[in-house]
């Protein structure tokens, strides 16, 4: 399916622990060129992402942007160390029974105890996993938006194709007339200038002209690269250089049926072919 390089994704995921957000832009580019903006904390994943990048587009330039923020309580949130705490009891009454008159134990003394009291600590191996499961559906969106602007692009190129497709038939069906025209005009002016020429003479200049104007083999070329990249839009995976390079054959031809040309008719058949060649040119230079 005809993708393009150009789209826009973005994947967030609530979890207890706070929020992350993947943005993904992509754009038309030669080849595939990844940049990734991601907290410190999570560079370690950056080889993981670049793989899975190379293993699902093949062109484009793609910027991915992680957001991650903790939510207020995780901050907050602490937990007691109810082993040592109950060692500290444990040696406190200890010495109590050897002590006389000493006071009872105070527990934020013991809170005060170093490693009693302990800050929640996050499983950032769980944030990790969350995170690349949540890049997945990032770029599977991506992709999902890829395939429906280049869909769009694909009726583009179609209709450009179909009014190629026109003019070739106009073109061969006015070349008998025109060379028919371009034979007598000589012929008038011959008269006209009353030159006798030797009448084998005439033949051949008049031979050598439609040779000349002949532009059936180039007519030909132009249906064939038109079936050509009728049959590469409908492939899967990434077709947009081959596109590009039978946009360069079209315009080839195009470029010679435009020299061949002897009248004003054909002339202005091989300018519109040029022009819809460009068109198709610039929308293909958005495809994957």
């Amino acid at each position: 399916m005809t993708r393009s390089m150009t789209a826009f994704a973005r994947q967030q995921s609530e979890q207890s622990w706070g929020t992350l957000i993947w943005e993904i832009r992509s754009v038309n580019h030669r080849y595939l060129e990844s940049h990734l903006r991601l907290p410190e904390s999570f560079r370690e994943l950056e080889g993981g992402l670049r793989e899975k990048l190379r293993k699902k587009l093949q062109r484009g330039k793609v910027e991915c942007t992680l957001r991650f923020s903790l939510a207020e309580q995780s901050n907050a949130q602490l937990t007691v160390n109810l082993e040592l705490a109950t060692q500290l009891r444990d040696a406190a009454q200890q010495v109590s029974n050897l002590l006389v008159d000493s006071s009872p134990l105070n527990p934020l003394e013991v809170l005060r105890w170093p490693g009693v009291l302990q800050e929640s600590q996050l499983d950032m191996k769980q944030v990790h996993r969350d995170t690349l499961s949540l890049f997945d559906a990032a770029i599977d969106e991506l992709i999902d938006n890829r395939q429906r602007e280049g869909k769009e692009l694909k009726q583009l190129i179609n209709q450009r194709l179909e009014a190629i497709s026109e003019v070739v038939v106009q073109v061969r069906a006015k070349l008998p007339e025109i060379l028919a025209k371009q034979k007598q005009t000589i012929l008038d002016r011959l008269e006209e200038a009353k030159v006798e020429l030797d009448p084998n003479r005439i033949e051949q200049e008049l031979v050598l002209l439609a040779q000349k104007a002949d532009v059936d083999e180039e007519l030909d070329r132009l249906d064939t690269h038109v079936t050509e990249v009728n049959r590469v839009l409908k492939q899967k995976g990434s077709v947009g250089r081959r596109l590009d390079f039978l946009m360069q054959e079209l315009n080839r031809e195009a470029n010679t049926l435009s020299s061949k040309s002897i009248v004003a008719e054909t002339t202005q058949c091989a300018v519109e072919l040029k022009v819809l060649i460009e068109q198709m040119r610039e929308q293909i230079q958005n495809i994957e």
